[in-house]
C-alpha cells in the first residue's frame, strides 16, 4: 500500500543524528514538579477516539498530524503511538481518518500551516492564529485580499469558487478554475498551500473522486467556523502572539524568543513582545 501522501507522512526521524531512540521519546511536556498537574496528565493520556484526540488538541492548543524534524511542536501521531513515524501503521490509519472528521464536524481546525505539514488548531486558539495572520475575512473578501496584495492572482481563483459553489473536493475545484492540466495541478497546489498558510481555507473531510485515495475536500474558514473569524477582529496581534506563546511555552517551558520567532515566523521584536515579563 502506498502512504496516501508524503507530503504529509514525512517518516522522517524527529532525533538529531547521534542521539539515542530513548532520547527522541521524550515526555511531550517537562515533569516539573512531583505531581503532574490536570495538563499535563491530559497529555500523558493516548487518545484512542475522536473525543480524546479533540481533548489533546484543545489542551496543547495547536499540534502536527505527524512529526517534523524542524518544527519542534507536539504531534497527533507521537501523543497516540508514544514513538517515532517510520512506517504507515494502524496510528497512521487512525489519525488520518481524525484529520478528515474532526474538522468536518468542527471540533478542530486542520490546514498546511506549520512548515507547509498538516496542522491541527483547537477552535479556541483559532481567533489568535487568525488575528496574527490578519486573516479574518468574510466569504466574498477575495477581490478585497487581492487588491490588498495579501494573495495571489490563483489563490483568489480558488477563494472565488469555494465563495460561489460552497466546500468542494480536489478535483471539483481543480475544474471550476480550470486547473485540470499538469501545469494546472502545480498551480493549484501552490494557490492550495498560499491559502491554508494563511488560514483561509479549512480542509473539511474527503471524497472518493477516483479509484484511489480520497481527495481532500475544501472549505473557507469564515464559514465552517464564523466564531472563530468574529472573535479574531476583537483580538490584537500582539495580544494573539502573547497567547499563542504563553500556550507553546506551555509544553515547551525553556522556549525563548527565538525558538519561537522561528517556530512562528516572527520578528524578533515580536517574539521578545511575546515573552511574559521577566524573561
Amino acid at each position: 500500500m502506498k502512504n496516501p501522501s508524503s507530503f504529509d507522512l514525512p517518516f522522517a526521524s524527529s532525533a538529531k543524528p547521534g542521539r539515542s531512540a530513548r532520547a527522541a521519546r521524550r515526555p511531550l511536556v517537562r515533569k516539573t514538579n512531583a505531581k503532574r498537574s490536570a495538563f499535563q496528565l491530559r497529555l500523558a493520556l493516548r487518545p484512542t477516539t475522536a473525543s480524546e484526540a479533540v481533548r489533546f488538541i484543545d489542551a496543547v492548543g495547536f499540534c502536527l498530524l505527524f512529526p517534523v524534524k524542524s518544527a519542534p511542536l507536539p504531534s497527533l501521531y507521537y501523543a497516540c503511538a508514544r514513538r517515532e513515524c517510520t512506517t504507515w501503521d494502524k496510528y497512521c490509519l487512525r489519525i488520518w481518518s481524525w484529520k478528515d472528521e474532526l474538522p468536518r464536524r468542527r471540533r478542530a481546525f486542520y490546514a498546511k500551516y506549520f512548515k507547509g505539514r498538516g496542522t491541527f488548531i483547537s477552535p479556541k486558539l483559532l481567533p489568535h492564529f487568525l488575528a496574527i495572520e490578519e486573516s479574518a475575512w468574510s466569504a466574498h473578501d477575495f477581490d478585497r485580499a487581492y487588491a490588498a496584495g495579501r494573495i495571489t492572482a490563483d489563490a483568489r481563483a480558488l477563494w472565488a469558487s469555494l465563495a460561489g459553489h460552497g466546500p468542494l473536493a480536489t478535483l471539483e475545484l481543480r475544474h471550476a478554475c480550470k486547473f485540470d492540466t499538469v501545469a494546472g495541478n502545480k498551480r493549484f497546489k501552490k494557490a492550495m498551500l498560499e491559502l491554508s498558510r494563511r488560514l483561509i481555507v479549512v480542509h473539511f473531510g474527503a471524497e472518493q473522486e477516483t479509484d484511489s485515495w480520497a481527495s481532500s475536500r475544501f472549505e473557507l474558514t469564515s464559514r465552517a467556523f464564523p466564531a472563530a473569524v468574529a472573535a479574531a477582529l476583537r483580538v490584537s496581534p500582539a495580544e494573539a502572539r502573547r497567547s499563542i506563546a504563553a500556550k507553546y511555552r506551555a509544553c515547551h517551558p525553556d522556549a525563548g524568543a527565538r525558538t519561537i520567532a522561528r517556530l512562528f515566523g516572527w520578528s524578533k521584536a515580536e517574539a521578545m513582545g511575546a515573552q511574559p515579563e521577566g524573561l
